[in-house]
């Protein structure tokens, strides 16, 4: 009888120190592959750059899970050991790891230097010529002002030189804005300021993905769209976009998985379905 529950202390022991092993993204350990939405600007510029995409077509591993946001992105990898994912560089928490792509950190330094090889552009589109409020607001966000706030979030401005915002806060009106789940916590916390500089204006803005964002400024629905990408030449026809910052794409891993970087290829060669098990890596 002793020697039974000896034999069965083994096994759970063993049991145990396996499950460990899987923990940090070791050998025999599955990669869990999370990924953005079709529509997600970010998705369409992590996977144009990467390779992931060629010639019009998304080649996403089947098997990843998708997800509709950036938050969602990062507690799918935070809860599981064995996940990557790609989030908005201006977004990465504590609750993550973003690791080196092609020996490059991910910070917004090397971003504004280009030297990080996974940054896009955070745009806004329209359509015509814009006016009253919607004009203002542009305007207030290519100020001094706006572009601070780009850089307060973690993001890098398109011009570092602006000229402080000229408006006398004599606005009023109604300014939807449509798009980009990674543009949102910018433009909302530019127009967070400009309503305290402007109480008569009232800004709505919707985060649901970068084509919906155009296509709400396509259809008139929407005075501004946002998108983390740039526009397809079908849309460049029908729009016009303006870059507001600049950021990077993190690729993001679990806190306790022990990958410190990875080459662009290999993060192709992962979301692609090629490489599926951390141990390849080794």
């Amino acid at each position: 009888m002793k020697f039974s529950k000896l034999s069965k202390l083994v096994v759970t022991l063993g049991a145990t120190a396996a499950l460990a092993a899987c923990g940090n993204g070791g050998s025999g350990d599955l990669i869990f592959v999370v990924s953005r939405e079709e529509g997600s600007g970010t998705r369409d510029a992590f996977t144009e750059i990467t390779g992931v995409a060629e010639d019009d077509q998304d080649n996403t591993v089947d098997t990843a899970t998708i997800q509709n946001g950036t938050d969602q992105v990062i507690t799918s990898v935070s809860d599981d050991p064995s996940a990557i994912g790609y989030i908005s560089l201006g977004s990465l928490n504590d609750s993550v790891k973003a690791v080196k792509v092609d020996d490059v950190e991910a910070t917004e330094q090397n971003v504004a230097d280009d030297k990080y090889p996974l940054s896009r552009p955070f745009n806004i589109v329209y359509q015509g010529e814009l006016e009253g409020a919607t004009k203002d607001f542009h305007d207030f966000i290519y100020s001094k002002e706006g572009q601070d706030i780009a850089l307060d979030q973690d993001y890098v401005p398109v011009d570092s030189n602006a000229e402080p915002y000229k408006g006398d806060g004599d606005q009023s009106g109604k300014i939807n804005i449509v798009g980009s789940t990674s543009v949102a916590p910018v433009l909302e916390a530019m127009a967070e300021k400009y309503m305290e500089l402007n109480p008569d204006v009232n800004i709505s803005i919707t985060a649901n993905g970068s084509s919906a964002g155009v296509q709400a400024a396509i259809d008139g629905t929407a005075q501004l769209g946002m998108a983390s990408r740039e526009l397809k030449d079908d849309e460049q026809s029908k729009v016009k976009s303006e870059e507001i910052a600049k950021d990077g794409i993190a690729v993001v891993v679990n806190n306790d998985n022990d990958t410190e970087g990875l080459s662009m290829d290999q993060v192709k060669q992962i979301f692609t379905g090629e490489i599926t098990d951390w141990s390849e890596l080794n």
